[in-house]
């Protein structure tokens, strides 16, 4: 299982760089928030994304121990979403020990 993660969450990495930046390039956020911020499903959606960012950063947060840390991947979620998400994941994933799995992927605290 551990391993179909790191491929998982590998792939959606590599895709969520891939779509954010050829989109960033083919179209400005900020000189269209006023039109998107009309929108009552982009609303939503960001409404979505910051709760599930802060149900990511409360686990984060039993995770890590170093406040700076938890500061730290508090702004890359934030400012990146998916792509930071992936990334914490990635990093927890391959810190894992052989014959670790889920358990301790989701429970033990870095020290």
């Amino acid at each position: 299982m551990v391993n179909f993660l790191k491929v998982l969450f590998s792939l959606l990495f590599l895709w969520m760089c891939y779509t954010v930046i050829s989109t960033s390039m083919a179209s400005n956020l900020f000189s269209q928030w006023d039109f998107l911020g009309g929108i009552p499903w982009m609303r939503a959606t960001l409404w979505d994304f910051y709760a599930n960012v802060t149900v990511i950063f409360v686990w984060l947060c039993y995770k890590e121990n170093k406040l700076y840390l938890k500061i730290i991947w508090l702004i890359l979620l934030v400012t990146l979403g998916s792509i930071a998400s992936c990334a914490y994941m990635l990093i927890q994933l391959f810190k894992l020990k052989p014959g670790e799995g889920l358990k301790e992927l989701f429970s033990k605290q870095n020290g």
